[in-house]
């Protein structure tokens, strides 16, 4: 690319720095929190520290009341290899108690490591970064969620984008470093980040012994995004102890290689299944996984769909952090198979559901699971939304309309 592209996340960093004594920029791997951070601190006159460096790790280890002493800002680049070192910090700012004193970074979910005590607690703002969204890479809004819970069924939309592009941004993902190679050389980047990913991130959240069996996992979550996450199933596929399945879902989620989305259940239907759905986090890398190029999902019988949906579903999540609408992701499946991919419930228990469709011709059936959820809510359902390739948004009925997936990432303020 060439360039710095700007986060929607720096204006949370920026906000959070102001009122609050330590602020985590937690996500995934190579998704941009150093040069987050870097571009943040570097306007405040930061000191910066990386834990990646074996030097300045050891220094934290022999002396942590020191390494963190200091004036101004301080920046430690991937908290996570000394998660010990967070206890001197919370004796640091309790003594000194002005906001803006650490921005830390972390490849896991910190507070979720092992044997570390909740040091934190009332004194630090979590914001994660995810891989870049469509919008960040292309300059557009990323307005989507705001859009459809103030304007509900008067919202419209038309975009040019179209199924040869879609596939494009799918096997492309968000990665900085993959978006900016070129098609044959973000293969070696996808290799790379996983094979780094398992042997030092997953090691040291936990003990792998099978890292064949860790790898053989992820292949298959790959192909199952947007699925629903039976880890029974599996662990039989796997030939491995259930214990041991979850055990390994619940780090691949630490580590921000998957994200589950819950089941809803607002009590709305007692046959409401509490399973809960998985996608990657990164389409690119999941199609990688899958040995899915742009050439093998133009063909007939293609697995788009799948894929598109993990996409799609990650493009939501990313903008939920940073929307105005607070809202909450979930799915929605009943035992006589009844579903809506994605149910979005913001303020006032309002509710937005969608459906994914890879092609742009819509019809009636596609509205179903949408239309029994709305009859279940009644007033509180705000919106549903069949989310597709073509190109303009279509009615469905006084609440229900077909919109294209680009509306995600194109749509800003009116």
């Amino acid at each position: 690319m060439g360039h710095i592209i700007p986060r929607h996340a720096a204006v949370a960093v920026e906000e959070a720095l102001s009122d609050t004594r330590v602020v985590l920029v937690n996500g995934a791997r190579q998704s941009g929190k150093s040069t987050l951070v870097q571009q943040v601190g570097k306007e405040r006159g930061a000191e910066w520290l990386s834990l990646d460096d074996p030097e300045t790790r050891r220094a934290a280890v022999y002396d942590p009341t020191g390494f963190v002493r200091g004036d101004g800002l301080m920046i430690i680049d991937e908290i996570q290899r000394d998660p010990e070192l967070l206890l001197s910090i919370k004796s640091t700012v309790d003594r000194e108690g002005r906001p803006g004193r650490f921005l830390l970074t972390g490849s896991a979910r910190v507070m979720g490591l092992r044997n570390l005590p909740d040091t934190l607690v009332g004194r630090m703002e979590t914001i994660e970064l995810w891989p870049l969204s469509q919008g960040e890479i292309g300059g557009t809004p990323d307005g989507f969620i705001d859009a459809v819970f103030e304007q509900g069924p008067e919202f419209r939309y038309r975009s040019e984008e179209n199924r040869k592009g879609y596939i494009e941004r799918v096997v492309r993902g968000g990665f900085p470093e993959a978006v900016a190679r070129t098609v044959k050389r973000r293969s070696q980047f996808f290799d790379s980040y996983l094979s780094d990913l398992v042997n030092r991130d997953v090691m040291q959240l936990s003990e792998i012994s099978r890292g064949p069996q860790m790898r053989a996992l992820i292949k298959l979550l790959a192909g199952r995004s947007g699925q629903l996450l039976v880890p029974n199933n599996l662990a039989k596929l796997l030939e491995a102890p259930k214990d041991t399945i979850k055990r390994y879902l619940y780090l691949l989620e630490e580590v921000f290689l998957i994200k589950t989305i819950p089941a809803w259940t607002r009590n709305v239907s007692s046959r409401a299944v509490s399973t809960r759905k998985v996608a990657m986090v990164d389409s690119g890398l999941a199609a990688h996984l899958l040995k899915l190029d742009a050439h093998s999902l133009r063909r007939p019988g293609d697995p788009f769909g799948p894929v598109l949906e993990g996409f799609v579903s990650m493009e939501i999540a990313r903008q939920l952090t940073w929307s105005d609408a607070r809202a909450e992701m979930f799915h929605y499946r009943t035992k006589d198979q009844i579903e809506v991919d994605i149910v979005l419930e913001g303020p006032r228990n309002q509710v937005v559901a969608f459906e994914i469709k890879a092609g742009d011709t819509i019809r009636s059936d596609d509205f179903r699971g949408l239309r029994h959820l709305e009859q279940r809510l009644g007033d509180d359902f705000l919106l549903g939304v069949v989310l597709h390739t073509g190109d303009k948004t279509l009615p469905f009925g006084p609440k229900m309309r077909a919109i294209p997936i680009a509306a995600i990432w194109e749509t800003g303020e009116r």
